[in-house]
């Protein structure tokens, strides 16, 4: 094996101008490659240790956050790490009603108009197809903070930072992205297209007629890692697959209004409830402490709540950790001299 290393200190311009984002869209992580992705992880741990001070690498730059579906972490996350950079935030959280949507002016023509205010737009939008081009015609970057069912990528980011620093690899790992219904799973998709692109195993669980669409599928597919799908699987060979993962991912999933299509969905979703006991078990014959990761916000039908005080719960430390994942992808995409 040959020394590569020219064994310079890294230096966070660096590491950001090496991600490509600059000027560029963030949408799917299946657009990065593996060494974009790592010098994106690197410039976040290199402001880890400042990420509760004022840096100042976007002081006199402005973000707009735009959210036309509701939003807590999310938008926090992405307007806290705009402060923390020193730069300042214009906020409309319900655009819909309050901005000129609401007059029928075209998505385009909005953000046409706001990229002359703004030097970033971070976006959450419920449209999934045409979005696309409408975002091209902005003149900033725009971050997709949540288009639709399908990608969430600030969300995948964040939660391959913690796996990253959970794991410190994603080399061989076999990362479990589970759910009741993976049709609506944007934040488990977009995790999912991100590790493959690193090499992680990725191991999909779910109902036969609500699993994964397949466009989504082919995103997955397109990185270097191997993907399983296992359907309609009862509550002990769930418990049993979980056993052979490092990482499971719950990406959360809405209850069906109405109480005939909520009890035949609850009634599916207790096979896919993780038990601490199932964890317990696995400690015991793999040495291995699975981690439990979600996206947030949970419900009681999802895993048992007793995790929250065990080494296996990582969900609120991606809570920690998108703060820094988030100033570095601003500090990428806007760029710093």
């Amino acid at each position: 094996m040959a020394i590569t290393s020219d064994f310079k200190p890294l230096r966070l311009a660096d590491e950001l101008a090496q991600t490509g984002l600059r000027g560029k869209n963030l949408t799917y992580l299946s657009n990065l490659t593996e060494d974009e992705l790592l010098h994106l992880f690197r410039a976040a741990e290199l402001i880890e240790p400042y990420s509760k001070d004022q840096l100042n690498l976007m002081k006199g730059k402005v973000l707009c956050t735009m959210f036309f579906q509701p939003s807590t972490r999310t938008r926090f996350s992405t307007e806290t790490a705009m402060l923390r950079l020193g730069g300042t935030v214009i906020s409309e959280s319900n655009p819909a009603a309050n901005s000129s949507a609401a007059k029928d002016e075209s998505l385009s023509d909005t953000l046409r108009v706001v990229s002359e205010y703004a030097d970033i737009i971070g976006l959450r939008h419920y449209n999934d197809t045409t979005i696309f081009d409408d975002i091209n015609v902005a003149t900033v970057p725009v971050i997709s903070c949540g288009f639709g069912n399908k990608t969430h990528p600030t969300q995948g980011l964040l939660d391959m930072y913690t796996a990253y620093r959970a794991l410190g690899t994603f080399k061989g790992i076999r990362v479990m992205v589970t759910s009741p219904d993976l049709t609506r799973a944007r934040s488990g998709q977009s995790f999912a297209m991100g590790l493959a692109q690193m090499g992680a195993d990725i191991v999909y669980s779910s109902p036969s007629e609500l699993k994964t669409p397949d466009d989504i599928m082919a995103k997955v597919k397109s990185g270097s890692g191997k993907v399983e799908e296992h359907f309609d699987l009862n509550e002990k060979e769930q418990a049993e697959l979980i056993k052979t993962c490092d990482l499971v991912y719950l990406p959360g999933c809405s209850v069906p209004k109405g109480q005939d299509a909520r009890d035949i969905f609850m009634n599916k979703a207790k096979n896919y409830y993780i038990k601490l006991e199932t964890l317990e078990e696995a400690k015991k014959e793999t040495g291995k402490t699975i981690g439990i990761m979600h996206s947030l916000p949970r419900f009681a039908g999802e895993f048992d709540f007793a995790i929250d005080q065990t080494p296996h719960e990582l969900y609120f430390k991606q809570i920690g950790f998108s703060i820094p994942l988030r100033m570095a992808l601003i500090c990428a995409m806007v760029g710093i001299d």
